[in-house]
């Protein structure tokens, strides 16, 4: 059975159900499963109540296997990373990071075959294509972080390139926003290999500050799986970006909309429908304060606003006054921007 995965927990109630509405539009009776970042999940319980589709995880023996993996790993990345200063290794090191984690008991969960989408995302295309692709690759990916391989390892350790030829670091690296791949792919006894070569060395060339993101590239290209990233081998004239950086993207309304002239829930590429958009670098704060009522401006806020309240229009709040431009904190801003380089 295929299924579509994600991690969340109240702190982005909002966008877990707008999530839930774009898969139900553009992937209807497509099964789900929320795999839960901590326990505060009470409200996104009771979101997913009337969503017989949906399930939340809760399987505490496969979540604690995958926290004890990573506390393998970041055990590794403390004694080879040189290049965080120790201070900065106190802040960014803790029990939260192990949370993020809990998305790869995915592996062991319900679907034979799954695409893990983040809880930043929206699906805005039916995605059996992707599925597709799993019939010739072990695991497949759409986006452009192979452009930008220094968020995702130490691009400057000779190490690195002798653990990962040229063509594979320019070809293999992915974004861990939106993956597709198969359960049971990785057994007790190959993540004890992955974690004994990582504590052998191969953890300084993880990107030191990046949480996931580094350790799922390394896990995939280590266990040289062969990885299908779609923004490479599509077609040229039907690829498109993904990011909430890109300005370019034009929405349209669904077909049969009742008034065609209303931007829809859908974004073109030029002449292609993306995929799926990933508000990457913004904070979940946002989302909230602007559902709570907040005038605030972002890239593609009101296509957010649209499956946010698809099926509680009511609900929409009206925003009153200008706009005001969203102020992100400082570090995340930054991020958003550094991003604009992987957009199309």
């Amino acid at each position: 059975m295929d299924g579509i995965c994600t991690l969340a927990n109240d702190a982005i109630y909002d966008q877990l159900v707008a999530l839930l509405n774009s898969i139900e539009v553009h992937a209807p009776g497509m099964p789900v499963c929320v795999y839960p970042y901590n326990d505060q999940v009470e409200r996104i319980t009771a979101a997913i109540a009337d969503r017989p589709q949906v399930q939340l995880y809760d399987d505490r023996d496969s979540l604690d296997r995958w926290e004890d993996f990573f506390r393998q790993v970041e055990t590794a990345r403390q004694q080879w990373d040189s290049h965080t200063p120790a201070a900065d290794k106190d802040q960014i090191r803790g029990n939260s990071r192990y949370h993020r984690f809990r998305r790869f008991a995915a592996f062991d969960g319900p679907f034979d075959r799954f695409l893990y989408l983040d809880g930043d995302t929206l699906l805005l295309k039916e995605v059996s294509g992707v599925f597709a692709a799993l019939d010739q690759a072990d695991w497949v990916v759409y986006d452009f972080q192979h452009k930008d391989p220094g968020h995702v390892y130490q691009v400057q350790s000779p190490r690195l390139h002798q653990r990962f030829s040229p063509d594979r670091l320019a070809t293999e690296i992915f974004c861990s926003g939106f993956y597709a791949t198969r359960r049971h792919l990785f057994s007790d006894q190959q993540l004890a290999s992955l974690a004994q070569a990582l504590a052998e060395g191969d953890a300084e060339l993880l990107h030191p500050t990046a949480v996931d993101q580094p350790i799922l590239n390394y896990m995939a290209m280590a266990s040289n799986l062969n990885i299908c990233n779609l923004a490479l081998t599509l077609p040229a004239d039907q690829i498109t970006g993904c990011c909430v950086t890109s300005p370019h993207f034009r929405p349209q309304p669904l077909s049969g909309s009742p008034d065609p002239t209303v931007p829809g829930p859908v974004l073109y590429d030029k002449n292609n429908r993306l995929t799926y958009l990933h508000y990457i670098g913004l904070s979940s704060r946002l989302f909230a304060r602007l559902c709570q009522g907040e005038n605030l401006d972002f890239p593609y806020r009101d296509i957010f606003l649209d499956y946010r309240y698809l099926k509680t229009p009511h609900d929409r709040p009206i925003l009153q006054g200008k706009p005001r431009l969203s102020h992100q904190p400082p570090n995340l801003f930054k991020r958003a921007l550094r991003k604009l380089k992987l957009s199309r």
